[in-house]
């Protein structure tokens, strides 16, 4: 494994993300003065190999067997060639979970905000508060999630929105990636990080998979990153009719007050492969057999309160260090 700067393990996980930050070309003032990291500020990373990726995890003090501290956030833009030739099956399953962890968290986050702010412009509508630009928000996220109903004046389509604007759990999304994509060894994930197969019907855009039967069409999707991946994936459990069961099952629980599991939701993708049952019990099995159901309570971490109104962007104090580093961070930590 490669050695990482000395400095590094010593700088908070904030002061850490925002040096990554200014080596990636992203805006790290913005992002470490936010309240909040999101998709659009985190790290993106592109590790050459999983000793690389490792490496990484390191710095931001990241391992498996300490999921209840927090997750630091990153954005993988692909999986590391090198992952099921470098390292042991147990390391290369840990190292798969742990590199997508951060981004189900994300993408979650990102939905988790739609809903509220669902919920909040459906309780303005029905108090007479309502806000200039509510009745287009509303329509725009309704359009993302295929609902083409008013969910301001039929209840219906409002309880079929709040149904469809709902978080995936994490163990779901890391099975499913493992399983689709070979735990990310696959030609559609390594040539167009497609991690859970899905299909594109426009020519010319995707990936034509080996044994697709004459007469056929359709091409296997490709994406720019791992994230963009994701967050189609969660999108298509969320909107596509097939899987009606999965958030009625979903909805059901939240109604309860019963935790979303991976497994329970699992009951609900009799459609996504052909092998139907035999595929769902493939899922519950990976689940359960890798204990992923811990990772549903991970949270991501976020800037510190004292820090976040102390850091610039000009270099200064820990900062000045960053001309020194950044040839041996380049070096040493995305390969």
């Amino acid at each position: 494994m490669p050695t990482v700067p000395t400095i590094i393990p010593r700088l908070s996980w904030l002061l850490a993300t925002c040096l990554l930050l200014s080596l990636t070309g992203r805006p790290h003032g913005e992002a470490c003065a936010a309240q909040r990291i999101t998709a659009k500020t985190a790290p993106v990373i592109k590790p050459e190999t999983t000793s690389g990726l490792r490496a990484f995890f390191q710095t931001l003090d990241y391992e498996w067997m300490s999921l209840d501290r927090d997750i630091p956030p990153l954005i993988l833009e692909q999986i590391p060639q090198d992952i099921n030739s470098s390292v042991n099956t147990i390391t290369k399953k840990k190292t798969f979970f742990m590199a997508l962890l951060p981004m189900a968290l994300l993408a979650n986050q990102e939905i988790s905000q739609e809903r509220r702010e669902i919920q909040q412009i459906l309780t303005r509508n029905q108090t007479r508060s309502k806000e200039a630009g509510d009745r287009e928000r509303i329509r725009i996220i309704a359009k993302r999630y295929g609902l083409s109903g008013r969910p301001l004046t039929d209840h219906r389509a409002r309880r079929q929105l709040l149904q469809r604007v709902d978080t995936i759990p994490p163990a779901l999304v890391l099975a499913q990636a493992a399983n689709e994509s070979a735990w990310g060894t696959s030609r559609f994930a390594q040539m167009g990080n497609n991690l859970f197969g899905e299909w594109t019907f426009k020519p010319g855009t995707g990936l034509v998979p080996a044994g697709r039967p004459a007469g056929e069409t359709y091409e296997v999707r490709v994406f720019t990153s791992i994230y963009q991946s994701i967050r189609s994936y969660m999108n298509n459990l969320n909107r596509n009719g097939a899987y009606r069961k999965l958030r009625r099952i979903r909805a059901e629980l939240r109604k309860r007050e019963k935790p979303v599991t991976g497994a329970a939701l699992s009951k609900g993708l009799i459609n996504y492969s052909q092998r139907g049952e035999e595929y769902i019990e493939e899922i519950t099995v990976m689940i359960r057999q890798n204990n992923l159901e811990q990772v549903n309570l991970a949270k991501l971490r976020q800037p510190e309160e004292g820090l976040r109104t102390n850091i610039g962007t000009t270099g200064s104090g820990l900062f000045s260090t960053r001309n020194r580093l950044i040839g041996h961070l380049d070096e040493q930590i995305f390969q």
